[in-house]
């Protein structure tokens, strides 16, 4: 191993690693006594891949079936997920693979070392997060602050959709009758704490583990 690169590799060790919303310190405010109808959780530290190719060819759908372990979804703003994967659609040709963390490297490099012709794959982890919503109330902060119709008919739990979520855009998805998902990008992480927490104030907020 050269010098260079023994350096290299113990910077590397010394980098710390921060969630976008590391500065709100929730470990600690999730410790606290707190009594509320909504719950706010971070999954930080997920891997985040954009991957853009042909839905319609057929080796590169297969291609990534046989990474991935599920199928692309293709239907607008629709999901799929087993215990190692979640896909949501994009767009026709563009998908977000969530993974753990960690593990973004490893599946990055099967599908590039399986994969051919023409597609792209973007590891996006350290620029977003994934805040988790849940509760009794958890529906009524999200109606207050996003012009999308969030009753149960028009998103149903497995959809997602790119919308606006106060002033910022997001990738919002259902989870399940009282809990959602919302994909924010980092620079809009420290805006999106300080609304949830007003928002939601005539709830009560509970900052979950």
């Amino acid at each position: 191993m050269s010098n260079n690169t023994a350096k290299l590799k113990e910077v590397e060790r010394q980098v710390r690693v921060e969630s976008p919303l590391y500065h709100a310190n929730l470990e600690a405010l999730a410790k606290q006594d707190q009594q509320g109808e909504v719950v706010l959780r971070e999954k930080a530290f997920l891997g985040h891949l954009v991957l853009r190719g042909n839905a319609g060819n057929e080796l590169f759908a297969k291609t990534v079936e046989k990474v991935l372990g599920v199928a692309l979804p293709t239907l607008a703003c629709s999901s799929v997920e087993n215990d190692k994967v979640l896909v949501q659609w994009l767009a026709p040709d563009e998908w977000l693979i969530i993974t753990e963390g960690g593990q973004e490297g490893r599946l990055q490099q099967s599908l590039r070392e399986q994969l051919s012709g023409h597609y792209a794959i973007t590891d996006v982890s350290g620029g977003q997060t994934v805040l988790e919503l849940s509760g009794p109330k958890a529906e009524m902060v999200i109606r207050k602050s996003c012009p999308y119709d969030v009753h149960p008919s028009s998103l149903p739990t497995g959809k997602c959709v790119g919308t606006v979520f106060a002033k910022a855009g997001v990738l919002l998805r259902r989870t399940g009758a009282d809990s959602f998902e919302l994909v924010i990008r980092r620079s809009f992480s420290d805006y999106l704490w300080m609304w949830l927490q007003d928002a939601s104030r005539e709830y009560g907020l509970v900052i979950g583990k």
